[in-house]
């Protein structure tokens, strides 16, 4: 019906909306913010890629699998969507599609729907090899602290643990074992 931005910035948009509900009128804020790309990066000998990122909100840094914003997810092909996730593959990990590799993917969620409009879309990568250039460009607002390579049995301990705290990897996870992707062991 209406909506008023109180705050903006390049990450996001909080906005006052009126809108109409079965139940009625009423006001809702929501946080509007850019969709984004979350990448599977499976080896050859079925290990998973994971960064250990500094998260400023979380004051803490967690293992997570690589992920970026992206501008326009509705293209008709999706076609933005997979180089995006290609791209932040290589920036954030230094790995990149291997020859003759598929980008698989996954579907998409939104991550806190009674928040915000944040999509996310899932892809797998597989299989991945380290880029020969070393490929790193992390984007400067980043803070990757390491890189590597996991096993499935240890990422079922470590989100058993709860050492993987991070919704889009916990996401991304769930779909490769539904889609059968990874077995679990």
């Amino acid at each position: 019906m209406s909506s008023e931005t109180k705050f903006e910035n390049a990450h996001l948009a909080v906005a006052i909306e009126r809108v109409q509900t079965p139940t009625g009128e009423r006001n809702w804020t929501t946080v509007h913010r850019k969709a984004a790309v979350v990448i599977s990066a499976i080896t050859a000998q079925s290990k998973i890629v994971l960064i250990n990122q500094e998260r400023v909100p979380i004051r803490a840094a967690i293992w997570e699998m690589p992920a970026g914003q992206i501008d326009h997810p509705a293209d008709e092909d999706g076609k933005e969507a997979r180089e995006v996730a290609l791209r932040e593959l290589r920036e954030e990990t230094g790995y990149e599609l291997a020859p003759g590799g598929e980008l698989i993917a996954l579907g998409d969620f939104f991550s806190s729907p009674g928040f915000t409009d944040e999509h996310e879309f899932l892809f797998a990568a597989k299989p991945v090899r380290r880029s020969p250039d070393g490929g790193h460009a992390h984007d400067e607002s980043e803070t990757i602290h390491n890189c590597r390579e996991f096993s499935v049995a240890e990422i079922e301990r470590m989100i058993a643990d709860n050492t993987i705290r991070d919704a889009n990897t916990l996401s991304a996870w769930a779909r490769l074992l539904a889609r059968k992707i990874i077995v679990p062991t």
